[in-house]
């Protein structure tokens, strides 16, 4: 499973990027997460603002750093 952070290394951008460890750790979940900061691949995905997270290639969240709850939901789901 592919995760991107994608933004501009804000606070909130390391908060997203540490949550999903924490929770890829907790579920025992392997991962590879990147960090994309490049405001043209960004704006090309479609986001408006960040933080944003991408799984697999397909947006799932933006605006906000996303609750435990919704990470553990997309590491489920994968």
């Amino acid at each position: 499973m592919k995760i991107e952070v994608l933004g501009k290394g804000c606070s909130k951008c390391e908060l997203t990027e540490k949550l999903i460890r924490d929770a890829a750790a907790r579920l025992g979940v392997q991962i590879e997460l990147a960090k994309v900061t490049d405001m043209q691949k960004i704006a090309s995905m479609g986001v408006m603002s960040t933080p944003a997270v991408a799984v697999d290639g397909k947006l799932v969240h933006s605006g906000r750093v996303p609750s435990a709850e919704q990470i553990e939901g997309w590491l489920s789901a994968a």
